[in-house]
């Protein structure tokens, strides 16, 4: 998942260049933030991850309580699949010092076991971008009376307008009682992923493909 390798590190920060032009800190290319009040959010140093789920052609919808985040880069910290071994005999802790679950693992484009995101996504506003051509502001609701929260995005952008169609992700989750789902299971080619393909089926596993959005700005406070 990780992005930042693509750029030097001296590019890390975001940069305010001409009206509303963003260079985001390890991000492929310049973002252009059109309509977006960028005065109203402070802008990440390091970018952050959310974990989504909806139709990609849908501009709003539901189901946003199942929306997670990675507060840190989940690429960099993740297991290599043949490091699993290794893994189980450490207890599940990652040199990262993440905690594995058997039974809700996720894996990234790469191959590698990656930690959880935190669920869910706090309400609020979040400043997030696919690294193509949109930024635009995500709003998450409060959840209503039946737990529901409803997401939103700004100037009619779609979700897949502020997808990071390089990152790919999925969790996976045992599909029978006896927990056969197990990372060890992962067919060994097809890494990495295609650019907005989905993550390999594995024997055992209910799967669910997220989408991973950029989030690079957070509301500002005054």
């Amino acid at each position: 998942m990780n992005v930042r390798h693509l750029v030097p590190s001296v590019s890390r920060r975001l940069l305010f260049m001409g009206s509303l032009l963003l260079l985001a800190a390890g991000l492929q290319q310049p973002i252009h933030a059109s309509d977006v009040d960028l005065s109203k959010f402070r802008i990440l140093i390091e970018p952050q991850y959310i974990a989504a789920l909806g139709d990609p052609g849908a501009t709003s919808g539901n189901g946003a309580q199942s929306w997670g985040l990675w507060s840190q880069d989940p690429g960099p910290r993740g297991c290599k699949l043949d490091l699993y071994p290794q893994l189980k005999a450490a207890g599940g802790v990652a040199p990262a010092q993440w905690k594995f679950d058997a039974k809700d693992w996720w894996l990234e484009e790469h191959g590698l076991i990656m930690e959880k995101p935190t669920f869910p996504l706090p309400a609020g506003k979040y400043l997030v971008t696919g690294d193509r051509k949109v930024t635009t502001v995500l709003t998450i609701q409060p959840k209503d009376k039946d737990g529901n929260q409803r997401w939103e995005l700004a100037n009619r952008a779609t979700l897949y307008d502020v997808t990071h169609l390089g990152c790919r992700s999925a969790r996976y989750t045992p599909a029978t009682a006896n927990n056969t789902c197990s990372p060890a299971k992962v067919p060994t080619t097809g890494f990495p992923v295609t650019p907005g393909a989905a993550m390999p089926v594995v024997n055992g596993c209910n799967k669910q493909d997220y989408a991973v959005l950029i989030l690079v700005g957070l509301p500002a406070t005054h």
